[in-house]
């Protein structure tokens, strides 16, 4: 089974404009993911006062039912371009793992092509839906909170989504002109034992530090095991 995954964009530099445009992009992209955490996070805290309010004081919070619906849109939907930037998405990659070069790349381009006419048609009709909702000022059941908000930071994040799509599309583009070419705004698919290496030497790294007497043996180790494996092997022969 093979991975995708992707460094952080804002991490990088070069790239030429295309570069330029996926950092520009993912900065926004942080910043969405990062309030849609600390809203999970707001969440949570209302829900802990909710029970402990209603079980102590009989007092619960009002319309805390559709507040917990109306969040959701934005704790989930803030996200989707972030995720889709850093390969977070699922991906069904049972032939795309197989190819390489060029035919990878158009592979890629098909799906890519796919997602912005889906990710097109949503954008538009969901961004007349929260119109619709707007002008006529829908609103929730019980407490009657509006609605609009949450239907249109549905339609904003797949608008941003499809502005993601668009610089993947133009990624692979250039790769398939130039398969030789430096990979820019894409992510990189790896087979399960690249996977499981690079997560690790993450973890040893997360372990070890900054530690010098430490960090030549970490990076030694792989070679290590590898040579005792061999020895091992050849040992009952000799």
């Amino acid at each position: 089974m093979a991975h995708a995954k992707a460094v952080d964009p804002t991490a990088t530099t070069g790239g030429g404009l295309l570069g330029a445009f996926d950092r520009g992009l993912h900065w926004i992209e942080k910043g969405l993911a990062l309030a849609s955490g600390f809203g999970i996070f707001a969440l949570m805290m209302i829900g802990v006062v909710q029970i402990l309010s209603r079980k102590f004081l009989n007092l619960p919070i009002f319309g805390y039912i559709d507040m917990v619906e109306i969040a959701m849109a934005f704790l989930v939907f803030l996200g989707l371009s972030y995720t889709e930037r850093l390969g977070g998405h699922i991906r069904m990659e049972l032939i795309v793992a197989k190819l390489k070069g060029r035919a990878l790349w158009l592979f890629e381009i098909i799906g890519v092509t796919c997602g912005l006419i889906i990710v097109g048609v949503l954008t538009v009709f969901s961004w007349q839906h929260a119109m619709r909702a707007y002008n006529s000022g829908d609103s929730s059941i019980d407490a009657q909170f509006q609605l609009w908000p949450s239907k249109m930071v549905v339609s904003i994040s797949l608008g941003l989504l499809f502005l993601r799509l668009l610089v993947s599309l133009w990624a692979y583009i250039r790769l398939l002109i130039s398969p030789d070419a430096a990979q820019v705004a894409v992510i990189e698919v790896v087979d399960s034992e690249e996977q499981a290496r690079r997560e690790a030497e993450a973890a040893l790294q997360a372990t070890l530090g900054d530690d010098p007497g430490l960090a030549a043996p970490a990076a030694a180790g792989p070679a290590t095991l590898n040579s005792s494996r061999t020895n091992a092997s050849s040992g009952p022969q000799s």
